[in-house]
């Protein structure tokens, strides 16, 4: 899509001074104008957001790249001057910032020594602590719906049976058959052994209805609350997602390019630039390979707000210098307004971002603005001391802000070119981290929100497991599993089995399976297929006992009518 678009386009609006050394960074192009010009196209084709700031000015001079007090002068006030053309020169751009992370980024110790396997890896995310806090709350959960009356049987929940419990929550994810209760069904062509040899049905349902991460008689001194500034509505999910932050900010430290970013959980509620529908919001502070640094949940109105915006609250608690250090370049697709950039400035942040006209701070002359008319590729600017506003037309207006980038002028299509290139190869996608979340997911349907957050949180750890074991692996150049195979070697982990284990076969279980195992999705068409013992056909079944290809279709089932064949071809030998 971007590449058809270059030809329409005279000029990219801004460009990165320096050169951060960043992975990933071609030569040429910078990692920032990259990052920068993949948040102008992506917001072409979003929709509105819903977020809106008010306007502040300020930045610090010192050792974190600023470029000193800056004095306003009302006749260089956005609001008195013209939007200039790409044409004109900018003099005004910020030098670039000094990059001085709080730790080396990448994987941290103890995980940055060799290749650690993948049960491993998960292991110091969901460790002991959190299978500890799992299982006391669940037991005392299920010992207070046995007193109010409940008909199940329970005994206590060990942390060993809590890892099998999780370990078939990913078994599911990869199989994905419609209803929980599928994976225990019996007399059926489509019985899946497995889960049974694990724990009963009766056990796994009993323990998904008693699954609880905080202290009930805490949960009632919270709902006593209700109404109060002291009630916390994230109660019953606070001690395992407090757990999971902290866990995932220590054994990983980002790389310079941050991105703010809206993920949306459960279901339920429509956001129009997203393509599913949801329920709960977070807000997400991820690395630019998809790793998961920082989350927050969206309760609504917070009794926190500074006041400024919840876009400035959620992006100022999720960037903290006290954690990261400092020169990192923050991009978000929350809509901004200048009082968050200049904020982010001051904790010696470069930020880059879309706003939203008629917000305060933003320029509001009509000066040589653009219009509905204008050609496509046609670039506006305005610089207000080091924030530089941006308005590009592409299929529609795009308005962005940002404290990095300068404007740069000259014969720049060639560029654009390359920069297109290089960023289609780079990035491959808007939400690295949700795409990745988004395959082979652990949620299922369920009526209880602390579970949709709890089955999210799985996620989390999975891919940020998965992340960091692709880190490792480039690092000592070896080939990195993929991510179903990665989640099948922390399900056999969990589950304490080996993965490459079969079942005993029994000569009277004619089972169909599929013929193989671990393709990507591109693959499936046709890599694995065998011919059909019956029809000679194409198919991707097999007898898990015989061993043979035989077709499965309503149309064409093979698999019986062979094995009614054998059975009598036994019969009349005996």
């Amino acid at each position: 899509m971007l590449a058809r678009r270059a030809s329409q386009v005279r000029k990219p609006p801004l460009s990165l001074i320096g050169d951060f050394e960043t992975e990933g960074a071609t030569k040429g192009v910078t990692s920032g104008e990259i990052s920068f010009l993949h948040f102008v196209r992506s917001r072409e084709d979003a929709g509105d957001g819903d977020e809106v700031l008010e306007d502040q000015r300020g930045r610090k001079h010192g050792d974190v790249g600023g470029s000193g007090d800056v004095v306003r002068d009302r006749s260089r006030s956005p609001h008195h001057q013209r939007w200039r053309t790409d044409a004109e020169p900018d003099d005004g751009a910020p030098p670039p910032l000094r990059f001085n992370p709080r730790c080396t980024p990448g994987v941290q110790l103890p995980l940055n020594s060799g290749n650690p396997s993948p049960g491993k890896i998960f292991s110091y995310i969901f460790d002991s602590e959190v299978f500890r806090l799992i299982t006391e709350n669940t037991n005392k959960n299920a010992a207070r719906n046995q007193e109010k009356g409940g008909k199940f049987t329970w005994t206590k929940m060990s942390q060993r049976e809590a890892k099998k419990f999780i370990g078939l929550l990913l078994y599911m994810s990869v199989l994905d058959l419609p209803r929980m209760t599928d994976f225990w069904r019996q007399s059926t062509i489509f019985h899946v052994p497995f889960p049974a040899t694990v724990m009963t049905r009766e056990r796994f349902m009993a323990i998904l209805s008693s699954l609880h991460f905080s202290d009930p008689e805490k949960d009632e001194e919270n709902e006593q609350k209700k109404s109060t500034e002291d009630y916390d509505p994230l109660h019953q999910v606070r001690p395992l997602m407090e757990m999971i932050r902290t866990i995932s900010k220590t054994i990983y430290h980002p790389k310079q390019h941050l991105s703010v970013v809206e993920r949306m959980v459960g279901t339920k509620q429509c956001m129009k630039t997203k393509p599913t529908n949801r329920r709960f919001k977070l807000f997400v502070l991820a690395d630019i390979n998809g790793y998961t640094v920082d989350f927050k949940l969206y309760t609504g109105k917070s009794k926190t707000a500074s006041g400024k915006g919840l876009s400035f609250d959620v992006v100022s608690s999720l960037v903290n210098r006290d954690y990261l250090g400092s020169g990192y370049l923050v991009y978000t697709d929350i809509y901004t307004s200048p009082v968050l950039f200049r904020h982010l400035s001051q904790q010696g942040f470069g930020a880059c971002g879309i706003y939203r006209q008629g917000i305060d701070g933003v320029p509001t002359t009509k000066e040589n603005d653009l219009t509905k008319r204008s050609p496509p590729g046609s670039i506006r600017w305005i610089r207000d001391g080091d924030l530089l506003f941006v308005k590009w037309m592409g299929t529609r207006e795009v308005s962005m802000c940002s404290t990095i980038h300068p404007m740069y002028s000259g014969d720049t299509v060639q560029r654009w070119q390359k920069t297109v290139t290089v960023f289609n190869k780079y990035t491959e996608g808007v939400d690295t981290s949700d795409q990745m979340i988004g395959t082979s997911a652990v949620r299922r349907k369920t009526r209880r929100w602390p579970i949709m957050v709890f089955h999210h949180l799985v996620d989390i750890a999975v891919t940020n497991s998965f992340v960091i074991h692709k880190t490792r692996c480039e690092s000592l150049r070896e080939k990195p599993l993929t991510r179903q195979q990665f989640l099948e070697e922390v399900a056999a982990h969990l589950l304490g089995v080996d993965l490459k284990s079969d079942l005993q076969k029994n000569p009277d279980q004619h089972l169909p399976v599929p013929t193989r195992s671990g393709q990507t999705k591109s693959q499936r068409a046709s890599m694995g297929r065998r011919r059909c013992k019956v029809c000679s056909k194409s198919t991707p079944w097999k007898c898990w006992t015989c061993d043979v290809g035989l077709c499965l279709q309503p149309e064409r089932n093979c698999h019986w009518q062979f094995h009614q064949h054998l059975k009598r071809s036994q019969g009349a030998e005996n």
